[in-house]
């Protein structure tokens, strides 16, 4: 079995082994497929403006890996043309939020009144942009982007409370390109 990538103009794209490293104008990412399970039977390779990651196995898995090795490259191709982005919107009822990016970190200040300040860690190469009532995750990288809006809805989480009485908090409104 073998899935094929194209690979649109103006990428560089160097295999060495495992690790396929893409580059464009908007930036470049790299990422070692390289897992001791898979790697003496699934194939990456480039031939011309295509990416081939093939499998000569037919069992389930080895077919399944080879699928998500090339979405992982077809993603990492639409990262770089057109940047992912994801919209986290910030809900209060009484008490106003305060939401600042320090060293590499989401502070949200003044959560339900209390002093405490919830903190989120920004995963990878992304930029913030707070406004007033919504904060703006952009990158090159999905895993990156997704994983940083998912830590800050985590971070105002509010375990054993009901959702329908107390909606302060993060909530990722859209994702998207």
């Amino acid at each position: 079995m073998k899935k094929t990538v194209k690979i649109p103009e103006g990428f560089e794209i160097e295999i060495n082994e495992k690790k396929v490293s893409l580059k464009h104008s908007n930036g470049e990412l790299s990422r070692n497929f390289s897992d001791l399970r898979y790697d003496n039977f699934i194939n990456i390779e480039k031939k011309d403006d295509e990416i081939t990651v093939s499998t000569s196995v037919d069992k389930r898995k080895y077919k399944a890996m080879t699928g998500t090795i090339a979405a992982h490259i077809q993603n990492m191709i639409k990262g770089l043309e057109k940047k992912f982005r994801y919209k986290v919107r910030i809900n209060y009822t009484h008490f106003p939020m305060t939401v600042e990016v320090k060293d590499g970190k989401i502070m949200i200040k003044n959560f339900l009144g209390s002093k405490g300040i919830r903190t989120s860690k920004i995963i990878g190469d992304v930029s913030i942009k707070v406004e007033k009532t919504d904060i703006f995750i952009e990158g090159n990288n999905k895993e990156d982007v997704s994983q940083t809006a998912a830590n800050i809805e985590m971070s105002t989480r509010l375990p054993k409370k009901d959702r329908r009485v107390f909606g302060d908090g993060c909530f990722i409104e859209s994702k998207g390109e």
